[in-house]
């Protein structure tokens, strides 16, 4: 199987299932003859995206580059940390080419584009397919983040995948377990036992605002749920106390500025307090956004029966 046309046949075959991607190895077991294939890179209908790794076509698929560094460092290999992260949407896209993690059974050469993380062995229930791809479990890759990331960074990849459905406690605690001496356990462990919602925000101003609540010391709020059909950035639920948080772009036109004072004035009238607050008031008076919170807090009531409040399925503090 050395002509072209068996070439090609192969070629389809092998980068319809692995994203555009296929290896020298596969191409010589399949029974393409190595001049074949050494032709085709030289004329650049190959093009190479680690050693002995290519690409075949002229485009770039989604997932070619994780595809690609796992090829290249053998049986076994799989997609792990930020990068297993990012494919399972825990952690946003940076816009920026990053190595892709991959973690080995095995000692492996270092290679350009490829953060290589080795461990003895990897059991089978952490190991699965994102859309072709080998990669950790999303329980497993929480695991290995929480070795690498900041304590808010793994609290908003933790949040995320309880909001999705990926992981739940019992999965995580699990885990944990099984590694309790493991970089990152601790942190993690503290997460889940520490009895509050996790807080997922979808903004730099919301990020402030909670970094604030945190400093303050104040009892966390739920983040991003949905009261009598709003969604809200921020719920205190005891003491029905709603904040906004306006970041750069708000009210961008007359419209939204109507549109957001009819939501407070519904919200209002159903029993809950609504506070919003700016990033200009978090950047320049923090402390009277602070007392100003505190306060309304002090003061809110206990709920009346029968609040008319709910979730989006998926998206409630269940952890």
């Amino acid at each position: 199987m050395s002509g072209p046309a068996s070439l090609e046949v192969v070629l389809g075959e092998l980068a319809e299932r692995q994203h555009g991607v296929v290896t020298r190895a596969q191409l010589l077991r399949a029974g393409v003859a190595a001049r074949v294939v050494d032709h085709r890179v030289a004329t650049g209908r190959l093009r190479p995206i680690h050693r002995g790794v290519y690409r075949a076509g002229p485009l770039v698929a989604p997932r070619a580059l994780e595809m690609a560094a796992v090829l290249a460092c053998g049986d076994g290999a799989v997609v792990s940390h930020r990068s297993a992260s990012r494919l399972w949407e825990l952690l946003p896209a940076t816009g920026v080419r990053e190595p892709v993690d991959v973690t080995v059974r095995y000692r492996e050469r270092r290679r350009p584009g490829i953060r290589v993380h080795r461990v003895r062995a990897l059991p089978p229930d952490e190991v699965t397919r994102f859309e072709g791809v080998p990669i950790t479990t999303p329980a497993r890759t929480l695991l290995d983040l929480a070795g690498v990331a900041g304590v808010r960074e793994l609290e908003r990849a933790a949040a995320r995948a309880e909001r999705r459905g990926l992981v739940d406690r019992a999965q995580a605690r699990a885990l944990l377990a099984r590694y309790p001496r493991r970089q990152g356990t601790g942190a993690l462990a503290a997460l889940l036992d520490g009895g509050t919602p996790l807080a997922l925000t979808r903004s730099e101003a919301e990020e402030r605002f909670l970094g604030l609540v945190r400093k303050g010391q104040l009892r966390l709020p739920e983040a991003n749920v949905v009261v009598d059909g709003y969604e809200v950035d921020f719920l205190w639920r005891t003491e029905r106390l709603i904040v906004e948080v306006d970041g750069f772009a708000y009210h961008a036109s007359p419209q939204a500025f109507e549109r957001d004072r009819r939501r407070d004035a519904v919200l209002g009238a159903r029993g809950f307090h609504v506070l919003r607050v700016t990033w200009k008031q978090m950047d320049r008076e923090p402390e009277a956004v602070l007392v100003r919170l505190a306060q309304m807090l002090a003061r809110a009531g206990d709920p009346e029966p029968g609040e008319a409040m709910s979730r989006r399925p998926g998206r409630a503090g269940s952890w």
